[in-house]
């Protein structure tokens, strides 16, 4: 991922979870990385510059903000988008 691409997923992270300042980008940018390297972990192999796969790593990093107070798991909705990338993935691997 680049500095370029991390960026741009900083300021949409930022705008969901409510941030303006830019105090917190180092933190942001590391819950980014964070996030991308759960998601491969699982199976997805991200393309950078797919809007799909930039939302999912976003809704992931917020979770990850999120959950650090509120100790929520993982949402549904969050959870079923990573399993639509692995599947959607191996189907195309394998077929």
């Amino acid at each position: 991922m680049s500095e370029e691409q991390i960026a741009a997923l900083l300021a949409m992270l930022k705008v969901d979870i409510g941030i303006k300042a830019t105090a917190y980008d180092n933190r942001l940018t590391e819950y980014i990385r964070a996030a991308d390297k759960f998601i491969t972990e699982e199976g997805a192999k991200l393309v950078y510059d797919d809007p799909q796969d930039s939302q999912i790593i976003v809704m992931y990093a917020a979770w990850l903000w999120r959950k650090r107070e509120s100790g929520e798991g993982m949402p549904r909705m969050l959870r079923l988008q990573l399993n639509n990338r692995v599947m959607s993935r191996k189907m195309r691997d394998d077929g």
